[in-house]
């Protein structure tokens, strides 16, 4: 028992990686995780989001679109029976700020998609933000970059 303890221990300690290595699928997969959970936080399929989904891997990781929509199709299986945030959060906080920055960035993108912005959306890129440590100020200076991309305020 006192080794089971021991290897949760090590676990949380190391954020769910083995040793703190970066898995770069995994990685991806949850970047991809979470603008599904944005997308589907206001229970709606728009086209116009999915585009913005997809646009938003391709500048995000440097892949394909075509790689980009094999990543989402896993990434929706993934996010479905996924019971929390936590799943795809705790991977991402090996990741520098700046690449932080750029993906709560790309999940405003995906929010403002269809043109309105659901309060559970907002909701799911506030807590994405804390989970994954980014600042508050960072978090209102993407959304207002997003805006302003938009020609809205």
């Amino acid at each position: 028992m006192f080794k089971q303890l021991r290897t949760i221990f090590r676990q949380v300690m190391n954020e769910g990686t083995d040793g703190g290595a970066v898995d770069t699928p995994t990685l991806h997969l949850s970047m991809a995780c979470l603008l599904c959970e944005v997308s589907n936080a206001d229970h709606s399929d728009d086209p116009r989001e999915i585009q913005a989904k997809r646009h938003q891997l391709v500048h995000l990781l440097d892949i394909s679109e075509e790689n980009a929509d094999a990543l989402l199709e896993k990434a929706l299986l993934q996010s479905k029976s996924s019971v929390s945030l936590y799943d795809f959060t705790s991977k991402l906080r090996s990741l520098e700020p700046e690449q932080r920055f750029e993906l709560i960035e790309a999940m405003w993108q995906v929010a403002y998609a269809d043109g309105v912005l659901d309060p559970m959306e907002e909701a799911v890129i506030r807590q994405v933000a804390e989970l994954i440590y980014v600042d508050h100020s960072e978090y209102i200076r993407a959304k207002l970059a997003v805006q302003n991309s938009l020609g809205q305020s």
